[in-house]
């Protein structure tokens, strides 16, 4: 008989087989107007940085992510590439959320943050040296790929944690409304709607003028752009850092987006 110590592994490595068979399918596409499109865009928190557990590798129905390659595939953790500290992020959740209250829609993620990327980086053009790489560039092409499929129904943002130094602050929030028009601009989606998240607020690393400054300029976004979203960060725990939330505060942050998103979607 096999040691009772050893059944949480071998359940573990069960899992993890099964959703590599599942994850190497290449699923069948839906008509392009029931495949609904979101982007998720920014830095690191929007990547996630969350503990990877097998349940998160486990395909769930109607829900797929554009992987690095550019090809359709089942939503599994990490769903960016970004860097290698890539984990758990809000995206499944939010999808899981979308698709229940969509019958008969798939879910189709575009993973497109970049971590530790400031708001200047997401111009045309503009390299990150950090990962060697051109956020707005890379985003605006991965998102055209994805379009040839899909319908864009989303762009979901968080970012703003590398803008809050002295000579950036003051500034961001122009340039987050900038970001939005070209985005929907560059897109060709004026209406859609555009949701963006909280920096985090964590027990015991008390905000500076500088993260007040930034998060005004989020809360402001709301009202200088139309069918746009404020996701409040409060009560979600970080991984330890103060900087990166745990892999159960992107669940739920992924579940205020998807509310976000979807009383947008009542309201248009």
């Amino acid at each position: 008989m096999t040691p009772t110590r050893f059944l949480p592994r071998l359940i573990s490595a069960a899992l993890l087989f099964v959703a590599s068979v599942l994850s190497a399918q290449t699923p069948t596409l839906p008509a392009k107007d029931k495949f609904h499109l979101f982007l998720l865009v920014g830095q690191s928190n929007m990547a996630g940085r969350g503990a990877v557990t097998p349940d998160d590798k486990i395909p769930a129905p109607r829900i797929l992510m554009l992987n690095k390659a550019g090809e359709w595939v089942p939503a599994v953790d990490p769903m960016h590439f970004d860097k290698p500290a890539a984990g758990v992020g809000l995206g499944r959740t939010f999808a899981a959320v979308v698709a229940e209250a969509s019958p008969g829609v798939t879910i189709g993620l575009i993973p497109c943050a970049v971590g530790g990327s400031p708001i200047d980086t997401w111009k045309p053009g503009m390299l990150f040296e950090e990962t060697n790489s051109y956020p707005w560039d890379d985003t605006i092409r991965r998102a055209k790929v994805a379009l040839e499929a899909g319908t864009l129904r989303g762009i979901l943002w968080h970012q703003g944690e590398s803008d809050t130094k002295p000579e950036l602050a003051q500034s961001y929030g122009p340039k987050m409304r900038d970001v939005v028009v070209r985005l929907r601009a560059e897109l060709n989606a004026p209406n859609v709607p555009f949701v963006l998240g909280q920096l985090g607020k964590f027990e015991g690393a008390p905000w500076s003028a500088l993260q007040i400054l930034v998060d005004q300029a989020h809360r402001d976004l709301v009202t200088a752009v139309p069918l746009a979203a404020f996701v409040s960060a409060e009560g979600l725990k970080d991984k330890g850092d103060k900087l990166h939330f745990t892999a159960d505060s992107y669940r739920e942050f992924g579940r205020r987006y998807a509310e976000a998103f979807l009383k947008l979607e009542r309201a248009r």
